[in-house]
């Protein structure tokens, strides 16, 4: 993935609210639908992208993210992230271009951002496929609301407690408790550990870059991490699996990155 993405992606670590928006501590602690999702942040003005990011992970969600038209398209078909929050006025390939491309393959949702304010740009970007539609200026707050209804919409469903079971029982993820059970026993781990373990638990089988799962636990990229997550998947393996050397859990795909070795049961 491009230098550019990988800069993208990094968050301002000095957070500071629009004028006149609301603030970060007005926010809650979170939706719980955010507590595996991935959000794409599509977004071309820096201080802009840079506020809304700080809100969706204030939130609980992960966000990848990228002011450029043409990468959207290429992380939204390798990352397969839960939802898309798309600026139309990019620089290199129009919003609605990418919206088209995304839709075309995917029915990942799409919330839409545009200084458009017209009924037909709003009809016209719905017509696209997008799921949602904001005009600027806009609250963050309520973008954060708006992302959470989208996703609760589209959640799959889990059973009751609200806990998610892999292999016939063998893993058990209760989101709501960040506790993970396997074999009948809670483990120990540390919030690195859990974040790797959920994000690849989202899709079973799928496989996840060491650069997608920094972005999804981490958030930011930083240098020498992405082989430092080698480190954390070993120290989880010693915590879930029968036999670590031969893991049948979290498995690694050479030259891919991870997987969830086990099939989500039901």
């Amino acid at each position: 993935m491009s230098q550019r993405l990988t800069q993208a992606s990094r968050l301002n670590s000095a957070k500071r609210p629009a004028r006149g928006r609301i603030g970060l501590s007005d926010l809650g602690d979170g939706d719980q639908t955010a507590m595996t999702a991935t959000v794409l942040l599509v977004e071309d003005e820096r201080k802009l992208k840079e506020l809304v990011r700080s809100y969706l992970e204030r939130a609980g969600f992960s966000v990848l993210s990228t002011e450029s038209g043409a990468e959207a398209i290429s992380v939204a078909e390798t990352a397969s992230p839960d939802l898309i929050v798309l600026d139309l006025g990019l620089p290199d390939v129009p919003g609605e271009a990418v919206a088209r491309e995304v839709r075309a393959t995917s029915s990942t949702p799409i919330l839409m951002l545009t200084a458009k304010t017209s009924e037909e740009d709003r009809i016209a970007g719905l017509e696209l496929g997008a799921d949602d539609y904001v005009t600027k200026p806009f609250s963050p707050r309520e973008l954060v609301l708006r992302v959470q209804a989208i996703l609760r919409r589209n959640a799959p469903a889990t059973n009751e407690q609200g806990i998610s079971s892999f292999g016939d029982g063998v893993l058990l993820i209760d989101e709501p408790r960040r506790v993970a059970s396997v074999r009948g026993r809670e483990v120990g781990l540390t919030p690195t550990e859990w974040g790797i373990l959920v994000a690849l638990a989202t899709v079973p089988g799928r496989v996840y870059s060491r650069f997608e799962l920094i972005n999804r636990v981490r958030g930011y990229d930083f240098e020498g991490y992405e082989r430092t997550i080698d480190s954390h998947v070993k120290n989880l393996r010693r915590k879930i699996e029968e036999d670590p050397g031969n893991p049948a859990i979290v498995q690694t795909v050479l030259g891919g990155g991870y997987r969830l070795g086990l099939n989500r049961d039901g």
